[in-house]
């Protein structure tokens, strides 16, 4: 069979997977804190018909002749770049500016998000919109690491239900008034970061998990140690540009077009050589 027909399919199979990841940005373009995918690919082995020779002899050398066997998925990146912040006017909307990740108490365990929609439960403690705790301290600066039940300098975030004039600061801190009038600090809403964010596993609900290549997290309060600040009011989106989807979505369906014409023509030649004998 022609090497070029398993080259061809090997083509449709990455194409397949570009329109996936891309059709998945296109879903997600409203989704608060989502980062986008990148589908990159890699060229497979090449079958050797010539090897090298150097020159000698009164000739000069020669270069090898190799024939490549189709491509194959490199990678599936999450773009990591700031999403733009859009207004809300809403205190408890929460974006963070520059690196940096919520840390949130699910049942499975700790996860991050970017995505800052917060809000508070019956008891008035601060949490998602699945009902999951949002990690706080109660003093600035570096902490440990978060365990379950919550500890380390840890804690929830609780906001009484009589609470006037609630604020969240750039550095993360929760205040409010209470019905006597006084400033009262719920604490420090904290953010984690990691050596390598990239790393980090996509576990649902605009939420990731720690992996084996993401290293374990740096956590402090906002504006310390590297991490960014929060901005009240407001959300990040996400950062898909529709323009850009579009564009590769024409690329992966030109370039899936492009291989079946390889296994088209790849066909009409088996057959033409088929036909010989008649």
């Amino acid at each position: 069979m022609l090497r070029s027909m398993y080259s061809g399919i090997s083509g449709l199979k990455n194409f397949q997977t570009k329109l996936d990841v891309v059709g998945n940005n296109i879903a997600n373009v409203n989704t608060f804190g989502y980062k986008k995918g990148r589908v990159t690919f890699k060229d497979l082995v090449s079958q050797s018909v010539g090897s090298a020779s150097g020159n000698g002899g009164g000739v000069g050398g020669a270069n090898p002749k190799q024939v490549g066997l189709g491509a194959s998925m490199a990678t599936v990146d999450s773009v990591s770049n700031q999403g733009a912040l859009q207004n809300t006017g809403r205190t408890l909307d929460v974006a963070i500016s520059g690196e940096g990740f919520f840390q949130i108490q699910t049942a499975d365990g700790i996860r991050y998000a970017r995505s800052g929609n917060f809000y508070t439960d019956l008891d008035g403690n601060l949490v998602t919109g699945d009902g999951n705790y949002v990690i706080g301290s109660d003093n600035a600066g570096p902490l440990g690491q978060p365990t379950i039940p919550l500890g380390g300098g840890y804690k929830t975030i609780n906001i009484p239900a009589n609470a006037q004039n609630l604020s969240i600061g750039k550095d993360g801190l929760v205040t409010y008034v209470d019905p006597a009038g006084t400033l009262q600090q719920a604490g420090y809403i904290s953010l984690a970061n990691f050596p390598n964010p990239g790393g980090l596993e996509k576990s649902g609900s605009n939420m990731y998990s720690i992996s084996q290549n993401s290293g374990q997290p740096t956590s402090a309060t906002p504006s310390t140690n590297g991490l960014g600040q929060l901005t009240s009011g407001t959300l990040e989106m996400s950062n898909v540009d529709l323009s850009e989807e579009f564009t590769e979505m024409i690329i992966a369906q030109r370039g899936f077009q492009a291989n079946t014409r390889i296994i088209t023509t790849s066909d009409q030649i088996l057959e033409e050589l088929v036909n010989l004998k008649r």
